[in-house]
C-alpha cells in the first residue's frame, strides 16, 4: 500500500502549528508499519540550510494554473526513513511566513495541481493521496474533474482531513476561472454560501473525510462548531470519521529531550523538581517547590479559552500559585497578561511569542497545564503535558474530551469541566490545587498520565484500516 501525504507544512521543514506536528509524525508511524508513505510539501524560504543540504534535485516541470503554466522544481529528501518531496517555486513560496499573503488561493491551487503533476516524475504512484486542511482541498477536486481520464490516476483514492474547520479557504467567485481553472459548468463543486469555499470542495470530492478526534467529528455537525459547513457535512456523514491525533514520542520524551533542564521518566520523576526550579529561576519567579506552577502554552485568542482565564485571573491569583505563560495572539490578551506580569511579578511570568525550547521547559517544569478551549479539534499540548507528568486542566470539547478524563474517581489523568464558563474553570483549578496538596496522590496522578499511550501507534493503525477500506484490501 502506497500513500502520498500532502501538507502545507511539515515538521521539521516548516511549522506554524499542530498540522506540521501531525504531518511530521504520522508518516513516520505509517512507515514503521510497512506502509509506503511519502510526503509532499512546498519548499518555503524558511527551510533551513541544514535541511536543504539533505535535499536532492530531481527535475523541473511546469504546472498549469488556470490559463498559465508555472515552474515547479522537485526536490527529494530522506529523513527518519521517510521520503519527502519539496516543491519549489520562488514566486509563490520564497516569502516571509507560510500563510497570510494576498494570493494564498493561487499559491495553494498551484501546490494542489503540482502534487498531481509530479506523480509521473517521482516513480511513486500512490494508492491514496492524504490531503490536509484547505490548502490541499483542491487535490480531490482536481483529481475528480481533470485527471480521472488518465490511466495513471484512475485508481487513486483520496482522504481529506479537517484539522480546523474554522479555516476553510473562502474567496470571491472571481477566482474561479483565473486562478482555480476548473472546467466550465463545475462551479458548484467549490461554491458555497455565495462564495468559493475550498474546504467544501475537498469534503464533496474526497473519498473519505476525517477529523482529528472522534468528538470533533460529531461537534462539526452542530452549527455552533461548524463555521457554516454543517449543511454540507450532514450530506456526507457516510464518509466522515474521527481519528484522534497522537504525538511524536521521539520529539516529546522527557527521558531524552535535549531541550529541558534535566531528563526523567515515569519510574523516576525526581528530575521534574529540578525542571521546575530552573524554570522558576529563568522566568524570574520565586523558587518554591511547595507552590503549584500552572503552565499555559497557546495562542492568546478567544477560542483557546483565554477570555475565561482573563475573567477570573486575579481571583485565581488570590491563591498561593504561580503562572508561566507562553504565546502570542490578540492584542487584548497580550496586553492583559503583560499588565498582570507587571502587577504580580512574583506570581506571573510571561513570554510573548513562541519559543520551542521554552515550551518544552514549561511542559517539563510546570505542575499543572491549563487548556480551557472553546473548541479544540484535537489538541496536542494536553498530550505532551501528560507525557511530561504535568497534569492537564481542560474543557470537555473535541480531542480534549477524547484524551483527558477527570481524576475525581481516582482513575482519570487530569481535571475537566464541561460548560464554557469562567467560574466552572475556576472551580476545576481549585480542585486541582487540592489534589496538588496531597503530594503522594499527586505523584500517582503524574505517573498515571505519563503512562498513557498517546503515541501515533493506535492512530496510525486506524488510518491504515481506513486506507485499506478505500482500496479494497
Amino acid at each position: 500500500m502506497k500513500v502520498l501525504f500532502a501538507s502545507s507544512e511539515v515538521y521539521p521543514f516548516a511549522m506554524s502549528g499542530g498540522l506540521a506536528d501531525v504531518s511530521g509524525a504520522l508518516p513516520k508511524a505509517l512507515r514503521r508499519r510497512l506502509v509506503g508513505c511519502r510526503v509532499v510539501m512546498p519548499l518555503y524560504a524558511c527551510v533551513s540550510e541544514e535541511l536543504r543540504s539533505k535535499m536532492t534535485f530531481l527535475c523541473s516541470i511546469t504546472v498549469p494554473v488556470s490559463w498559465r503554466r508555472q515552474y515547479c522544481g522537485i526536490f527529494e529528501a530522506h529523513l527518519d526513513g521517510v521520503i519527502y518531496y519539496l516543491l519549489d517555486n520562488q514566486y509563490y513560496f520564497k516569502r516571509d511566513g507560510l500563510y497570510g499573503h494576498y494570493d494564498d488561493a493561487e499559491r495553494f491551487a498551484f501546490f494542489s495541481r503540482a502534487v498531481l503533476e509530479i506523480i509521473p516524475y517521482i516513480g511513486f504512484t500512490p494508492d491514496v493521496i492524504h490531503c490536509n486542511d484547505w490548502q490541499t482541498a483542491m487535490i480531490p477536486v482536481y483529481l475528480t474533474e481533470m485527471y480521472r481520464y488518465n490511466e495513471l490516476y484512475q485508481d487513486i483514492k483520496t482522504v481529506y482531513t479537517i484539522h480546523n474547520i474554522q479555516y476553510q479557504g473562502k474567496y470571491g467567485k472571481e477566482l474561479y476561472k483565473d486562478v482555480l481553472g476548473l472546467p466550465e459548468g463545475h462551479e458548484n463543486l467549490i461554491e458555497y454560501d455565495d462564495c468559493i469555499n475550498l474546504m467544501k470542495g475537498g469534503i464533496q470530492c474526497a473519498d473519505k473525510v476525517t477529523t482529528v478526534s472522534p468528538t470533533y467529528s460529531k461537534e462539526i455537525l452542530d452549527p455552533f462548531y461548524s463555521h457554516g459547513l454543517d449543511n454540507i457535512l450532514s450530506k456526507f456523514t457516510y464518509k466522515l470519521t474521527g481519528i484522534v491525533n497522537g504525538i511524536d514520542y521521539d520529539v516529546y520524551n522527557p527521558e531524552t529531550d535535549p531541550q529541558i533542564y534535566k531528563n526523567y521518566n515515569a519510574d523516576d520523576i525526581s528530575g521534574k523538581a529540578e525542571n521546575k526550579k530552573c524554570l522558576q529561576q529563568d522566568m524570574g519567579l520565586p523558587v518554591r517547590d511547595d507552590v503549584p506552577l500552572i503552565g499555559i502554552v497557546t495562542r492568546l485568542v478567544k477560542h483557546k479559552g483565554i477570555d475565561l482565564v482573563k475573567h477570573v485571573f486575579e481571583e485565581l491569583l488570590n491563591a498561593d500559585l504561580q503562572f508561566v505563560i507562553l504565546g502570542s495572539g490578540e492584542w487584548e490578551f497580550e496586553t492583559f497578561f503583560y499588565e498582570m506580569a507587571s502587577k504580580y511579578p512574583e506570581k506571573v511570568a510571561l513570554k510573548l511569542g513562541f519559543d520551542q525550547q521554552l515550551a518544552h521547559r514549561i511542559y517539563a517544569g510546570a505542575d499543572i497545564f491549563l487548556m480551557p478551549s472553546l473548541s479544540e479539534p484535537c489538541g496536542l499540548a494536553q498530550m505532551v503535558a501528560l507525557r511530561y507528568g504535568t497534569v492537564p486542566i481542560v474543557r470537555e470539547t473535541g480531542g480534549l474530551n477524547d484524551t483527558i478524563t477527570d481524576s475525581g474517581n481516582n482513575e482519570g489523568n487530569g481535571f475537566t469541566f464541561k460548560n464554557y464558563n469562567a467560574h466552572d474553570m475556576q472551580n476545576t483549578v481549585w480542585r486541582a490545587l487540592s489534589g496538588f496538596a496531597d503530594r503522594e496522590g499527586w505523584d500517582i496522578l503524574r505517573r498515571r498520565g505519563m503512562n498513557c499511550n498517546n503515541s501515533w501507534s493506535s492512530s496510525a493503525n486506524a488510518y491504515i484500516r481506513l486506507y485499506k477500506e478505500l482500496i479494497g484490501n
